[in-house]
Parts: structure tokens; sequence; C-alpha cells
């Protein structure tokens, strides 16, 4: 059986409204638009940018997970 294929790139985009990145910026764009290597690439971008904030918290996350841990075995041994 064929593995399904993505649709291409270039291909049209119904009833998009609009795009915010990271920045807080907001692109409109028309409803059937065109991905282009430049829009694909900002995107890409943004993207890896999101990424790259989500392996921070998660960082920090695990960080603060293991201070509790450590004052709570600190506090359990008193």
């Amino acid at each position: 059986m064929p593995t399904p294929q993505p649709e291409d790139v270039d291909s049209e985009v119904p009833e998009l409204g609009e795009i915010v990145t990271t920045t807080g910026d907001v692109d409109v764009v028309e409803e059937e638009t065109h991905f282009t290597s430049a829009s694909e690439h900002v995107l890409i971008r943004e993207i890896m940018v999101c990424n790259r904030d989500l392996e921070k918290i998660k960082e920090n996350i695990n960080d603060v997970q293991q201070k509790m841990k450590n004052i709570d075995d600190v506090l359990g041994s008193i």
C-alpha cells in the first residue's frame, strides 16, 4: 500500500486567517494564498524558536522539581 505524500508546499491554503509570531506580530493573509519559499523559511524559524523556548521551559521545570525534591529530602530528615 503506497504511503500518502504531503501536499506540495506551493499549493493553495484555503481560509487561512492570520499568523501570530513569537514576537507578537500578526501577519494577515488572504483567504487563498500560496506558500513561498520565503514564507516557509519564516515559519520554520518561528517553529525553531518555539521549540528552543519549550526546551528551556522543560529544563527550568526539571530544575525546580529537583530543588523541591532536595528541600523535601532535607525537611524529611529533620
